[in-house]
C-alpha cells in the first residue's frame, strides 16, 4: 500500500481517519507541505453525513454496479464457446463435476482448482446445455466483477481522494481490462482483482482499527475484519496458485501483527484459525477432483519450478519472464500502474508523514503488496514450460489481479501530488518501464519475431500499437509512455483536469476491451464453432460417453468434451491401443490422403459409422458413432 497506511497512533487513540495516501516516490516533503492546496486533495469534513446524504450515495453505487454488470453482460454477449483453452475448459469441467456430473479426462495438463468451479454450480444446474452453462457462468462472473466499482472507491478514499473523484475513477478502475475483458470468460481472472482488492481493504482496516475503543462493535469490527481476510485468502489459494502467494503475504501480517503490538494475540488467534481450518478445507476439495480429471496424473509443474530455482539460467529466465509482466502491466495501463507501483515502493522504504500514525503499518502493507507482484511474476515465470509463444516473455493476465491496486495507487499520486513531486515520479516510472523493455529485449530477442504469437495474450497492446497479428515491443513501450505524459498534462488543467483524466482513460480501457472481443474473442469462438461443434451431426444429448484420441490436437479435443456436455469424456492413443468399444462415440485423428471411413485403425467394428468428418487448420477428426 502507498501511504500512511494506519490512522491511528500507536497507543491506539485514533487519529485523523484517512488511512492510506499515495505518495509520488520523491519530493515527499514537499507532498506533505502542498496537499492542503492540491485541487484534488480530500477536504475531509468531521461532520457526519446526513441520512439523506447516504441514501443518495447508496442508490449512486447500486446503479453504478448495476451498470457495470450489465456493460460486462454487453461485452461477452458473443460468446458461447470456451476459446481460452485449456483453462475455461477446466473450470467448467470441474464445476460439472462438483455436481455429480460426469467425468472429464484432462491427464497430463494443468490442474485447475475447484473454488472458482464452486461459483459456477448453479450455472451447471440451470444450464441445461453447454451454452446455457457458459453464459449464465459470464452473469456470475458479472456480478462478482463489477463489485470492483465499490471496492476501487473505498481504496480510493483510503488513499486520500475526494469522494467525487474517487467514485469516478472506481469506474474507470472497473473498467480497466485487467477486470473487464477477463470477465468475458470463464477464468478466474475474472474474480481475482476482486478478491484481493477486498482483502486489501480487510487487511488495512484490521491491522490499523484500534484495539480500545468504547463498544462492543468496536471490538468485534477487528476480529471479523481479520477473519473475512483470512476467508478471502483462503478462496484465492483455492481458486489458483497465485492466490498461495497471497496467502503467504497474509500469513506473515498474522504473525507480525501481535509480535509488533499492532494487533491482540486473540485477534491474530483468530484469522490464523479461520486461515488454516479454510485453507485444509480448500485443499480436500482441490484433492477431491484429482481422479476424476487427472486420472493418470497431471504436467508435474513443479518439476519446473524446482529447475528453475536450482540453476543460473532457471533465475535467468525467472527474472527475465518476471520483468516482462512488469513491463506489460506497466504499458497496459498507460503507464499509471507503474506510477503506483513505485508509490507502494517509496512506502515501503519510507513511509510519509502527512498523517499521525505508526509508520510500521505503512510498510507491513507496502510490503505485502511488493512480495505478492514479485512473488505471482516469479512464481509463474518459473512454473511455465518453454511453450514457443511470444506471451512467455511479456505477459499482463498472471498481473492482472494486483493490477487494480496499483493502478488506483498511481491515479492517487497523480491527482494529489504537487507539480515536482509528479513529475519525479512520472519519469521514475518511464525509466522503470523502458528498463523492463531493454531487459525483455536483451533476454527474447530476436523470439518476439520468430515465436508463435498468440492474439490473446495482448488485449491491451494489440490496440496501443494498431496490430493484431504481431508484436511490437517498442512501439507499444512509446506509446504507453505518451499516453502518460498526456495523462499528466490533461490533470494538470485548472478546472476539468481530474474530469478529462477520468475520460481519457476511461476511453481507452473500454476501447481496449471493445477491440479485443471483436479482434480476438470473437473469431476464436467461429473459428472453434466451425472446427468442433458436431451437434449438428450426432445428438450428444442422447450419448453418455465419449472417447477421444489423443493424437487430435489438445484444443479439438477439449471443445468436443464439451459439446458433449453429459457424457463421460476419456482418452486414449490410437496409436498404442484399439478405440474402446464400450462408449457411445469415438473421436480419431483424420490422416491425410485417406477417406474419412479408414481413419479406425485395422477397419472399424460391425455397427460403427462415421457421423461427422472435418478437416480444418487446427487438426484433422472423424466422429464415429454405434
Amino acid at each position: 500500500m502507498t501511504g500512511d497506511a494506519s490512522s491511528f497512533t500507536d497507543s491506539g487513540r485514533p487519529a485523523r481517519r484517512a488511512p492510506m495516501s499515495a505518495r509520488p516516490p520523491a519530493g515527499a516533503e514537499t507532498a506533505s507541505r502542498s496537499v492542503a492546496r492540491s485541487p484534488v486533495a480530500p477536504a475531509e469534513s468531521r461532520a457526519v453525513p446526513s441520512p439523506t446524504s447516504r441514501r443518495r450515495w447508496a442508490w449512486l453505487f447500486v446503479l453504478g454496479w448495476a451498470v457495470q454488470v450489465a456493460v460486462r453482460l454487453w461485452l461477452g454477449s458473443g460468446q458461447t464457446i470456451p476459446v481460452a483453452t485449456p483453462d475455461e475448459s477446466g473450470y467448467l469441467f470441474a464445476a460439472r463435476v462438483l455436481t455429480g456430473g460426469p467425468d472429464a479426462d484432462m491427464s497430463y495438463g494443468t490442474v485447475y482448482r475447484g473454488g472458482y468451479p464452486l461459483l459456477l454450480t448453479p450455472a451447471i444446474w440451470l444450464g441445461g446445455g453447454p451454452v446455457g452453462v457458459y453464459r449464465i457462468a459470464l452473469v456470475v462472473n458479472a456480478l462478482i466483477s463489477a463489485a470492483m466499482l465499490p471496492l476501487a472507491h473505498l481504496l480510493l478514499r483510503r488513499l486520500q481522494v475526494r469522494r467525487l473523484w474517487s467514485h469516478v475513477f472506481a469506474h474507470v478502475t472497473a473498467l480497466l481490462p485487467c477486470v473487464l475483458f477477463y470477465s468475458a470468460f470463464v477464468l478466474t481472472d475474472a474474480i481475482l482483482p476482486v478478491i484481493f482488492t477486498g482483502w486489501l481493504l480487510l487487511a488495512h482496516t484490521w491491522l490499523t482499527e484500534p484495539a480500545k475503543r468504547p463498544g462492543r462493535r468496536a471490538r468485534v469490527r477487528p476480529l471479523l475484519c481479520g477473519t473475512g481476510a483470512s476467508l478471502l485468502v483462503a478462496y484465492a489459494a483455492t481458486c489458483h496458485t497465485r492466490g498461495a502467494i497471497l496467502l503467504g503475504a497474509h500469513a506473515a501480517l498474522i504473525v507480525a501483527a501481535p509480535l509488533l503490538r499492532w494487533r491482540s494475540w486473540r485477534d491474530a488467534s483468530a484469522a490464523g484459525a479461520v486461515l488454516a481450518a479454510a485453507t485444509g478445507a480448500g485443499t480436500l476439495l482441490n484433492r477431491s477432483l484429482l481422479p476424476h480429471m487427472y486420472p493418470y496424473g497431471d504436467n508435474h509443474l513443479g518439476a519446473n519450478v524446482v529447475q528453475r530455482l536450482t540453476t543460473h539460467d532457471g533465475w535467468g529466465w525467472m527474472v527475465s519472464l518476471g520483468t516482462g509482466q512488469v513491463w506489460y502491466t506497466a504499458v497496459a495501463t498507460g503507464g499509471i500502474a507503474a506510477v503506483g507501483l513505485l508509490a507502494v515502493a517509496f512506502a515501503a522504504i519510507r513511509p510519509p508523514a502527512v498523517l499521525p500514525g505508526s509508520p510500521g503499518r505503512t510498510r507491513a502493507l507496502a510490503l505485502a503488496v511488493l512480495a505478492i507482484v514479485a512473488g505471482i511474476a516469479l512464481a509463474t515465470s518459473a512454473a511455465l514450460p518453454v511453450e514457443y509463444r511470444i506471451g512467455n516473455y511479456v505477459y499482463g493476465r498472471y498481473l492482472a489481479c494486483v493490477t487494480p491496486v496499483l493502478f488506483a495507487a498511481g491515479v492517487a499520486v497523480v491527482l494529489r501530488a504537487p507539480r515536482r513531486a509528479l513529475l519525479w515520479a512520472v519519469s521514475s516510472a518511464a525509466a522503470v518501464t523502458v528498463a523492463a523493455a531493454c531487459v525483455v529485449q536483451w533476454y527474447a530477442g530476436d523470439l518476439l519475431g520468430q515465436y508463435t504469437y498468440t492474439s490473446y495474450d495482448f488485449p491491451e497492446t494489440s490496440l496501443l500499437t494498431w496490430d493484431w497479428t504481431s508484436f511490437r515491443l517498442w512501439r507499444a513501450t512509446a506509446i504507453g509512455l505518451v499516453l502518460l505524459g498526456l495523462s499528466v498534462a490533461v490533470v494538470r488543467l485548472r478546472r476539468y483536469g481530474p474530469l478529462l483524466l477520468a475520460g481519457l482513460l476511461a476511453a481507452v480501457a473500454i476501447a481496449m476491451c471493445v477491440t479485443a472481443i471483436d479482434r480476438i474473442a470473437q473469431p476464436l469462438v467461429r473459428a472453434e464453432t466451425a472446427h468442433t461443434d458436431l451437434r449438428d451431426r450426432v445428438d450428444v444429448r442422447a450419448q453418455h460417453s465419449i472417447a477421444i484420441d489423443w493424437n487430435v490436437p489438445w484444443t479439438i479435443r477439449l471443445s468436443q468434451f464439451y459439446w458433449a456436455w453429459w457424457s463421460d469424456g476419456i482418452v486414449f492413443n490410437a496409436r498404442d491401443v484399439a478405440p474402446p468399444q464400450n462408449v457411445d462415440v469415438v473421436v480419431l485423428a483424420w490422416p491425410k490422403d485417406v477417406p474419412a471411413t479408414a481413419s479406425w485403425p485395422k477397419g472399424a467394428p460391425p455397427g460403427w459409422h462415421v457421423a461427422d468428418s472435418r478437416r480444418t487448420v487446427r487438426g484433422d477428426w472423424v466422429a464415429w458413432t454405434r
